[in-house]
């Protein structure tokens, strides 16, 4: 039996496999170009049962880091999630700019940076998907 939600590195994208109500299992994939997870059943038992160099397993936290770091690269916009990354790009220019490896209390700066913005893009995505207004526009480098 597969505990879920689990979660996966997927060949550089964000993968998790959750539980249907009828029992089946169902899997999700970051969308690059969107920041949602878009339903992709296909690669389910790659996942589970073939564990290669490109799939991994994740937990939770190393899942909504790597959901955060896949937004971050692919995503532009306006709004309190695009300052945090901003935020955290300032940490990697400041620890570049003075030749040095970020310290213990910047990544964990980052990394709580990261599960903040990971929430505030879940409910985002609920209050889109419940009628509401975008409270904030944003837009993939692989846009036109």
């Amino acid at each position: 039996m597969v505990q879920t939600p689990s979660y996966f590195e997927y060949y550089n994208h964000a993968f998790m496999i959750d539980s249907t109500p009828d029992g089946g299992l169902t899997g999700r994939i970051l969308n690059w170009e969107t920041g949602r997870f878009d339903e992709d059943n296909e690669h389910v038992i790659d996942v589970l049962f073939d564990h290669g160099p490109d799939i991994r397993s994740l937990d939770r936290e190393r899942f909504m880091r790597r959901t955060e770091e896949e937004r971050h690269n692919y995503l532009r916009g306006d709004g309190p999630i695009f300052a945090l990354y901003q935020t955290i790009d300032a940490i990697w220019a400041g620890a570049e700019e003075e030749n040095r490896r970020i310290t213990k209390e910047e990544r964990a700066l980052i990394e709580s940076l990261y599960r903040r913005t990971f929430k505030m893009w879940e409910d985002e995505f609920a209050r889109r998907d419940a009628g509401e207004a975008p409270t904030f526009t944003f837009s993939s480098v692989f846009e036109r």
